[in-house]
């Protein structure tokens, strides 16, 4: 575990071993490792889980102090079981929201408000400080969740929101209010002390797009550039993080300013790293949580075998589990895989 590997590599200096992270949701390999439990003695039991991980950088994004479901309508679309005994399983309830026709006359702004500026300021350096504190080896971000596509699920749910983009002018208008929300967290963030920052934005399916190649170029990237210039005005790493397969518009983040990317297995990693392994921050690899759920350790070796000469030519390669450790990876799976990574890192 080391602060030093983790921001050398963000800063594309290059480090002894690849630099190292995870998305991990697996309670019961969290006390195998540490004899610890993540729900009684959640901050130090994962204190110890990072340590003896050799976890460099610690993913985290934010929503602010109160969340839109205090503020406003919101869709619970609910949500699938990854965690142990399901307890982050919730059911789906009404939506709100009847009708495109409703979608379009919705401003996010009008709707939940703006929370005070210096509040928040104050809230989210807050927040980057206990975690400084609480896990000093590693490299700590600031971010935001709820960007343009993700707000507007979190709004509307899928349904309505597919309806809704058909009309791809008037939902412009609609992922204006989004912006105008995402704008104030991060001119929030970029006030405080945070040196690496992750816009998180589920803008795409595991397909890939869902809506015109076009509108994104012009509604959504766009955007995305004004949000990207207010943090790197003030010294910011932009780190951009979306689930599904973004490879056709990994140019447009790019160019609209992203300094690297954090992408599921679903994405080209090849493709990445042909373009930009010597320019960009890289956050994933080829290995896929199935693999580690379903497959053999000679399966999951294959996919750290394929990723580890393509990511020691990348000076700012993060190696991650792209799509999470959730809970049902068998423990014996998940430990094979941190042992041989390990014995294959050094550089």
């Amino acid at each position: 575990m080391s602060y030093s590997i983790g921001i050398q590599t963000i800063r594309l200096q290059g480090s002894p071993r690849l630099a190292h992270t995870e998305y991990c949701d697996h309670y019961p390999l969290v006390r195998h490792v540490t004899g610890l439990d993540p729900i009684i003695d959640r901050e130090y039991a994962w204190s110890k889980f990072y340590e003896n991980w050799d976890y460099d950088f610690l993913w985290n994004t934010n929503i602010g102090p109160l969340p839109w479901k205090a503020r406003g309508r919101v869709t619970d679309m609910g949500h699938a079981e990854f965690m142990e005994n399901g307890i982050d399983r919730r059911d789906p309830v009404t939506s709100p929201f009847k009708s495109a026709e409703e979608i379009y006359e919705f401003d996010a702004v009008e709707e939940y408000g703006l929370i005070d500026f210096f509040e928040l300021i104050n809230y989210y350096e807050t927040l980057y400080q206990k975690s400084r504190n609480n896990f000093p080896d590693l490299v700590c971000t600031g971010g935001y969740y709820q960007t343009l596509i993700s707000g507007a699920i979190e709004s509307f749910g899928w349904d309505l929101l597919l309806e809704a983009a058909a009309d791809k002018k008037r939902f412009d208008k609609v992922l204006e209010g989004f912006f105008q929300q995402t704008l104030h967290h991060v001119r929030a963030w970029a006030k405080t002390s945070i040196e690496v920052f992750i816009q998180h934005d589920d803008m795409v399916w595991s397909s890939g797009p869902f809506m015109n190649p076009a509108f994104y170029k012009q509604s959504i990237f766009p955007r995305y550039k004004k949000l990207w210039q207010v943090l790197h005005e003030a010294g910011k790493l932009v780190l951009f993080c979306s689930d599904g397969n973004f490879s056709l518009f990994i140019d447009d983040i790019a160019e609209a300013g992203a300094d690297g990317f954090i992408f599921e297995p679903l994405t080209d990693l090849d493709l990445v790293i042909q373009k930009y392994g010597k320019t960009k921050v890289i956050i994933g690899s080829n290995v896929d949580c199935r693999t580690l759920t379903f497959g053999t350790t000679r399966d999951i070796k294959k996919e750290i075998d394929l990723t580890i000469p393509l990511a020691k030519e990348c000076p700012g390669f993060i190696f991650a589990i792209g799509n999470h450790i959730p809970a049902n990876i068998p423990v014996e799976n998940a430990l094979f895989y941190m042992d041989y990574l390990r014995s294959q890192w050094t550089r």
